[in-house]
């Protein structure tokens, strides 16, 4: 699908160049002579480099059409997080560098989200958030105030997150697994 240079807008997905790129940020600059154009930083999804690019509003770029399919989670190896359709029960394979730090929220039979281009897999989209337990945190400091105070502490899956001081080791919380944040205790 076609678009102008100014609906360019972060988080898209075009094609520019014979390759195809993740659009980081965008902004919209008006200089005192000249028209106005849509300064555009894009990083590419198979060399895994960055551009910065300037669009005119008479510029048209290619927004790439990606097929989201839902999975659900099975296992991993030295190399591959495994994943199986629900209805057609078909298993696919994903390689841990397209799923990076997300992979350590994975859990047997979690849905996912998953991206293709082109019937390769580009994205995992996970739940908004999941529940982690506390595996170990430090102990609270009496007298520190509640309001700006957190500590650090490490799930079950080795993932590092700062929590409030009354959470305790062994503690069930709620992760937004899109900030790697606490978010509550369950």
């Amino acid at each position: 699908m076609k678009i102008s240079g100014n609906e360019i807008k972060p988080g898209m997905l075009i094609e520019h160049k014979d390759d195809l790129w993740e659009v980081l940020k965008t902004q919209h600059v008006k200089p005192g002579k000249g028209g106005a154009f849509n300064q555009v930083e894009m990083k590419s999804v198979n060399k895994h480099i960055k551009l910065n690019e300037r669009f005119r509003s008479s510029d048209t770029v290619e927004k790439a059409s990606l097929e989201e399919t839902k999975y659900s989670y099975l296992y991993k190896d030295e190399k591959n997080y495994y994943f199986m359709e629900p209805k057609t029960f078909e298993q696919i394979n994903v390689a841990k560098q397209i799923i990076g730090e997300k992979g350590n929220f994975l859990t047997e039979n979690l849905d996912v989200v998953i991206s293709f281009y082109n019937d390769k897999a580009l994205s995992i989209a996970l739940p908004k958030q999941i529940n982690c337990k506390i595996e170990s945190t430090d102990a609270s400091i009496k007298g520190q105030t509640v309001s700006s105070s957190y500590k650090p502490a490490t799930l079950e899956n080795g993932l590092k997150i700062q929590v409030p001081p009354f959470i305790e080791s062994g503690d069930e919380v709620i992760i937004d697994t899109r900030t790697i944040e606490y978010v509550k205790k369950v």
